[in-house]
């Protein structure tokens, strides 16, 4: 099963879908003049917009759910795969495709918002949503969303899973087994409350667990300061095949660079929308550059939290492609979350584990949270029944939770192979929909900065775009024209 998993794996995340992720997200940053450097301010200002109602939740909600969904494992243990096997470059890519990625995630989210619809009382949207009024194409959606459940409901959740039960027990000792009884029951709690329970979780945790980690890595940094320079350009110098030490990683760099950004920020995967179209708000745009920054605060913030962590203490090792190492700073570590644990344990010695081991957990916890939600957008569009459609989403439910357990106790690489197979098969799917619907996405940035630049709090009005099939926006663009 794991060799089959492999030889699916080398086809989704061939050398096409990397450079696909590139050069899209550079396409589109190019095309709308690299807004993600225009409108910080308007992203920021933005967040704390939107209001909260009985279908959707607020801007920041939305933005801490999609912020969920993309601070998980990644941040950490796949920060630290990615240095291990590509090289200290590795992380220049990964802000690369963060940077480059904003404006995939701006477009896949206004589409979101553009084409969303009220379902059991709840806005619903996201890739299947827009392919199918977008483009036309039912059959299109339906592969998307089954992707997706079959990606967030039972691929995915192992990954995360596994890592917080390995983090515990390295750092309290505790059995993967109970840990996994810990964490299903708390997310129970949780998920069965809906959409509106979830927003609020995510809304309470996301903040705390993200300005905790930045603030132990920003300690870190300055206790070692004098090392910065030379972490910095050991980036920039490998990123580019420059270091001699590094010989023959380039590929490796930006191979696991990407994988690893795209795996982390989510950016174009397809996930993050199904959280933007909850959001309550006046124009498709605001939504839009809100989980554009998202992409900011995963990638540019908490991954390099990680790995100026891991570099700066020296606390790594480098893979060679054919066996043995580069560097081997840590004989008989296995990468993944120890390389950060280790990396803390220089500043406080015996905290690092615990510490690593708790904000992990809430990273890890949170990304289930959003992967529950993701599985119920998808499903809600496959199936149009309602009675039916409460069934299964109450068995996708169990079906997380289960997969959640199992995930404790399964092997890494084997869950890294799974998880790693459902974000490359959703990124396929998705981002071949956003370059096909990129006018009327663009036309969305066009009408916002226009409004803007008379004075205006932008309201989309879909018909005078000539955008069609956005049946939400004909009827709620009233009450925000009042």
């Amino acid at each position: 099963m794991a060799q089959f998993v492999d030889f699916l794996n080398s086809l989704v995340w061939s050398k096409a879908l990397i450079y696909l992720c590139l050069l899209v997200g550079l396409y589109f940053s190019i095309r709308m003049r690299f807004f993600q450097v225009r409108h910080i301010k308007d992203m920021v200002k933005l967040l704390f917009g939107g209001k909260d109602s009985e279908q959707g939740v607020t801007s920041f909600q939305a933005f801490a759910m999609a912020v969920a969904g993309r601070v998980g494992i990644g941040n950490i243990a796949g920060v630290a795969t990615a240095i291990a096997m590509g090289g200290p470059g590795a992380i220049f890519w990964m802000w690369a495709i963060a940077f480059l990625g904003a404006g995939s995630a701006y477009v896949e989210s206004v589409l979101a918002q553009m084409y969303k619809e009220e379902r059991d009382g709840q806005y619903r949207g996201g890739p299947a949503y827009y392919i199918e009024k977008g483009l036309g194409m039912r059959w299109y959606g339906v592969l998307f969303a089954a992707s997706t459940v079959l990606a967030c409901g039972v691929l995915l959740p192992g990954v995360q899973a596994y890592n917080i039960g390995e983090s515990i027990n390295n750092a309290f000792g505790v059995n993967p087994a109970v840990t996994g009884g810990f964490v299903v029951a708390l997310l129970g709690l949780i998920i069965f409350g809906g959409v509106k329970r979830i927003g609020k979780a995510a809304e309470l945790m996301v903040p705390f667990m993200a300005i905790g980690y930045i603030l132990v890595a920003l300690i870190i940094i300055i206790v070692n300061i004098k090392a910065l320079p030379g972490v910095i350009a050991l980036i920039f110098k490998n990123a580019f095949g420059l270091d001699a030490a590094f010989g023959g990683l380039l590929g490796s760099a930006i191979s696991w660079g990407v994988k690893r950004g795209v795996y982390s920020n989510e950016a174009g995967q397809g996930t993050g929308p199904m959280a933007a179209a909850a959001a309550e708000v006046s124009h498709p745009a605001k939504q839009g550059l809100v989980q554009a920054f998202s992409v900011y605060v995963d990638t540019l913030f908490v991954c390099s939290a990680t790995a100026f962590m891991i570099l700066i203490t020296g606390k790594y090792n480098v893979h060679k492609p054919g066996g043995g190492f580069y560097v081997e700073n840590l004989p008989g570590v296995q990468y993944g979350p120890k390389f950060t644990q280790l990396a803390v344990e220089t500043l406080i010695p015996s905290f690092g584990a615990a510490f690593v081991a708790i904000a992990l957990f809430f990273f890890a916890f949170s990304t289930l949270m959003a992967y529950y939600y993701y599985s119920e957008t998808s499903l809600a569009y496959l199936i149009n029944n309602e009675k039916l459609r409460k069934v299964l989403i109450n068995i996708l439910r169990v079906l997380l939770l289960v997969s959640s357990f199992y995930g404790t106790i399964r092997t890494a690489s084997f869950a890294w192979a799974l998880g790693d197979l459902g974000v490359g098969l959703m990124a396929w799917l998705n981002i071949i929909a956003i370059v096909l619907l990129q006018k009327p996405a663009l036309a969305t940035l066009k009408d916002y900065e226009e409004q803007k630049a008379k004075g205006l709090d932008p309201v989309f009005d879909p018909e005078k775009l000539g955008i069609e099939k956005a049946d939400y926006w004909k009827e709620i663009k009233k009450k925000y024209q009042k």
